[in-house]
């Protein structure tokens, strides 16, 4: 039924020597006409009623379970009564269906481990709906439960009418967090963009009247109607054999009932238009001026290998383009935008697009895009250089590479995304073996004319829409769709010069080192992990792992951070790493250093932070000496160019300079500043800041954190051999400065208010409101209060999604964010924070007190306990076998002061276990007191 990969494979090696050889032309190579193959790890099938699957045994995560109910049907297909309730009806499923009644459904997932977000999910766009589950796979009774939540989505909600009546607020919620500045723009936009079509008329997110009045039938009917075993896919991937895949299948979904005379699936497309220009401008867009150009592009199949070689087209000279705006934009001093870049996707379903998108300071915004037009221009006019081909053909070739190292571990949600699209979309899934196959048999006969030709054929679209957004402001008025029109008349077409590739002709590193001597050597059998000391005195802790086949991941600290600074010099400080970083390094600046390691993974970059500074980095194993290297040219060689500080310095001002305009910066820094006491190091950015920054001081601080390297401690985890990672540590980071320089961190004295602070912020015009409570005070570090603090913010995150969104339908979703500090003070901040009708925000507030005094006065049921713990250990588990996670894991128990010891880590559960209804009774009452900042966000006052 679907083409094997053996023979598929046989057919392309066929081709490829067929070329070689006989360098015909390629597009007359039979092989070219084979269709794509589809991945034969995937069993696709059908049941009678119609309704299709993906199944797919994998193993990464171990244990779990990807499934995933897809409709084919979404905003697009309401009837007048019905805009927004495609979205809504998503809303509803998680309400009650005829085994899980009401919040039964939510209760059940979060016992077995699954957190509402990651876990538990769906969307609705304009063309689909689809539902995400992630389940354990040690229970089988869990496992059938999983596949009787999917089949009551797919044919038995209940929808009733006082759950549709409950739900209501939490829709008009969820549109209320998506309203402001973006908001409003966007309402402007869609015209143009979409012209007169049927999508400008079904946003997704509907009608808030149609949402706040429609009737209980209008619901029932869009479910009725669209929710049929035709359009319908389940797509299973994770750690179950595939024969108990199908037969979960069949037994769930085999006997839904398909629709006697089914209304016809209508699909609908966006016109075709003639260039049209647009500028939006609001007073409080609070983001970088953003400038768009859309071309339309033909529809093209992509069904054959033909068809997939032209897709590679596109990808080179996309990224090519990409290659050339980050050139121009690495240089501050002359770069009349901040950020460029090309891209390609589907408008909506079945109407590709190419969009040029670029963001500039608004004295510069004429400027980037006639720099955008006159680039195009370059790339239609002259070829790429063969340099910059090679180049990029290495580096695609690489990607490609990676993902076929890392077969047996590709993630099952990635395979799942690719599943969901193919039943969408048709879009192929030859699988990650075929995929690098035809990209390394295809990419050798693509020719740079025929690069030329797909961007000059792209560009060349008169259906394009050219958007700018931009803040409301008297000097911008200038700014018009006019102006837009005459940039693109006076510039389109015009002749320019060639591109003029240069590159160093030179090693990146050069320098002989001597291997410095081992002074000691340790391990932890039980962890895995191997220990170092090298005669300057730098700590090496290595994690071999097999989690990731092509993953080598390291960091790195040493005490002192900006800590060290003076508050005059903290401005400066507190950026060096991050714009030296950009500067490259030795003789390479970034552009030179990005074409040295062009088909390379390895990469390194700094951070100096309150306390510490240190490296962090990652690379694949065959490039794991180039990632010794860099870390050593980080240090020793660092370099600060004036055009790197001057693109860095234009991009932060650009920023500052339209923040202010956002009615939610004024309540973030309203909350930062009183929290915070306004402390000098811990106040918003703001201009005056910038103005202080100064570019010698910077690379000078730079210099100073990583002159005496003698109290370093490196983890690395990942695929090595701890005897080559040895050796490599010896040369490149014994060899490291030292100088037994004495010194650590410093305590900056930052407070926080006693008692209660409330303050209100009034700004902006739209009905919003956002609260934000940060409870903080002292700590006593240990690894319990820790796992306590941890699984205080698990409670309340479960509790208030219940009282503030389920019961009360007044928000769409709450924050809760715990933060316990060891240094430089055992301190902590608990913070909860949502979003609501300002009608509301005080009932809301109120309820979140309520609820933590009831938790102080009664306690809380074993259920939550439970639904707790089984969260953290299933958790647990999926990161056990991350290499993030040991990389995080190890460093904390490695700091000089730290509450565990690296064997701490695989007792994690202990603590889960040790959990009680007590223990979170004492949480609240000791760390949620009333000691506290409360912020609030009104709209202003007419």
């Amino acid at each position: 039924m679907y083409t094997r990969q053996s023979s598929f494979k046989i057919a392309l090696v066929t081709f490829f020597v067929t070329v070689t050889i006989c360098a015909v032309s390629v597009q007359a190579q039979t092989p070219l006409e084979m269709d794509i193959p589809v991945d034969s790890a995937v069993t696709i099938g059908q049941l009678d009623n119609g309704i299709t699957y993906y199944l797919r045994e994998n193993h990464e995560p171990e244990s779990r379970l990807e499934l995933r109910l897809v409709v084919n049907a979404g905003s697009i297909l309401e009837d007048e009564d019905q805009l927004g309730l495609a979205h809504f009806v998503e809303h509803m499923l998680f309400n009650g269906t005829e085994r899980f009644p009401k919040q039964t459904l939510m209760a059940f997932l979060q016992r077995i481990g699954m957190q509402i977000g990651p876990d538990v999910n769906a969307y609705t766009s304009f063309d689909e709906t689809v539902y995400q589950l992630q389940v354990p796979t040690d229970s089988m009774e869990v496992v059938r439960k999983a596949f009787q939540v999917l089949e009551d989505w797919a044919a038995y909600a209940t929808l009733s009418d006082e759950e549709i009546d409950n739900e209501r607020g939490v829709v008009i919620e969820e549109w209320r967090s998506g309203r402001g500045a973006a908001g409003r723009m966007l309402d402007e936009q869609l015209p143009v963009i979409l012209g007169e079509s049927r999508y400008a008329e079904r946003l997704p997110i509907g009608d808030t009247l149609v949402i706040k009045q429609s009737s209980y039938e209008a619901v029932r009917r869009y479910y009725e109607t669209w929710y049929r075993p035709d359009l319908m896919a389940v797509v299973v991937v994770g750690a179950l054999d595939v024969p108990t895949m199908k037969s979960l299948v069949e037994e769930h979904f085999a006997t839904i009932e398909p629709h006697e005379n089914p209304r016809e699936r209508q699909t609908f497309d966006v016109p075709y238009m003639e260039t049209r220009y647009k500028v939006v401008s609001d007073e409080e867009y609070g983001f970088f001026p953003a400038l768009s150009v859309g071309y339309r592009q033909p529809v093209v199949p992509l069904k054959t290998i033909a068809d997939y070689r032209q897709r590679l087209v596109g990808s080179l000279a996309r990224g090519m383009l990409n290659q050339r705006f980050s050139e121009i934009a690495e240089d501050g001093t002359r770069a009349p935008f901040l950020i460029a870049s090309a891209g390609a996707g589907e408008l909506v379903r079945g109407v590709p697009q190419f969009n040029l998108t670029t963001y500039a300071n608004e004295d510069s915004l004429v400027a980037a895009l006639r720099t955008v037009i006159l680039e195009a221009e370059r790339v239609k006019q002259h070829p790429f250089t063969p340099g910059e081909f090679s180049r990029y053909k290495e580096l695609f070739l690489r990607s490609r590479e990676e993902d076929y190292n890392e077969r047996e571990n590709t993630p099952s949600a990635r395979l799942v995304f690719s599943y969901v699209n193919h039943f969408l979309e048709e879009t192929p899934i030859p699988g990650v073996v075929n995929d690098y196959l035809l990209a390394q048999m295809l990419l050798p006969t693509i020719t740079l004319e025929e690069v030329s030709t797909y961007l000059s054929e792209a560009l060349s679209s008169e259906d394009r829409a050219v958007t700018v957004n931009i803040p409301e402001k008297p000097s911008l008025e200038w700014l018009t769709e006019e102006m837009l029109a005459i940039t693109f008349e006076q510039y389109d077409g015009t002749v320019v010069e060639p591109y003029i590739d240069t590159t160093l002709d030179i090693p990146l590193f050069e320098e002989v080192l001597a291997p410095a001597a081992v002074l000691s050597q340790d391990s932890i059998p039980e962890l895995g992990v191997a220990e170092i000391t090298l005669s300057n005195g730098i700590r090496v802790v290595m994690k071999p792992t097999d989690f990731r086949a092509d993953e080598v991941r390291f960091t790195s600290f040493s005490e002192g951070g900006t800590s060290l600074y003076s508050d005059d010099d903290f401005s400066t400080a507190r950026f060096a790493a991050s714009v030296v970083s950009s500067s490259g390094v030795g003789l390479f600046d970034e552009t030179e250093l990005r074409k040295s390691l062009a088909g390379k993974r390895a990469s390194v970059s700094a951070s100096i932070s309150t306390l510490f500074e240190g490296f962090s980095g990652q690379a694949s194993p065959e490039d794991l000496e180039l990632l010794f290297q860099l870390i050593h040219l980080r240090a020793t060689q660092a370099r600060l160019d004036s055009s790197t500080f001057q693109s860095f310095i234009n991009l932060n001002r650009t920023f500052l300079a339209n923040r202010e305009n956002s009615p939610g910066a004024a309540f973030s820094d309203t909350l930062r500043t009183t929290l915070y006491m306004n402390h000098p190091r811990y106040r918003p950015t703001k201009m005056e800041d910038l103005d202080a920054v100064d570019m010698q001081l910077a690379l000078q601080v730079y210099h100073d954190r990583f002159a005496d390297m003698d109290d370093f401690v490196f983890i690395f985890v990942g695929a090595f051999d701890t005897d080559t990672l040895t050796a490599l540590a010896q040369t490149y980071l014994g060899t490291l400065p030292a100088t037994d320089r004495e010194e650590s961190w410093q305590d900056v004295n930052r407070q926080t208010p006693e008692g209660k602070v409330v303050k209100t912020v009034y700004r902006g015009e739209e009905p919003q409101s956002r609260v934000s409570i940060t409870f903080t005070g002292s700590y006593e570090a240990s690894r319990k209060a820790s796992h306590r603090m941890e699984s205080l913010e698990m409670l309340l995150d479960i509790i208030l999604f219940e009282e503030l969104r389920e019961e009360r339908g007044g928000v769409y979703g709450a924050g809760v964010n715990a933060s316990p500090l060891r240094r430089p003070r055992e301190t902590y901040s608990f913070s909860i924070s949502f979003g609501c009708d300002p009608e509301r925000a005080e009932e809301l507030t109120n309820a979140v007190f309520e609820t933590i005094e009831g938790i102080k006065e009664n306690g809380i049921s074993e259920d939550y306990v439970a639904r707790v713990q089984e969260q953290q250990r299933q958790a647990r588990t999926v990161s056990l076998e991350e290499n993030g996670f040991w990389l995080s894991a190890l460093r904390s128990t490695y700091y000089s002061d730290s509450a565990s010891q690296p064997q701490d880590i695989l007792s994690y559960n202990e603590l889960v276990d040790d959990l009680t209804a007590e223990d979170l009774q004492q949480a609240v009452t000791k760390w949620l007191t009333d000691r506290y900042v409360q912020v609030t966000l009104f709209p202003e006052q007419p």
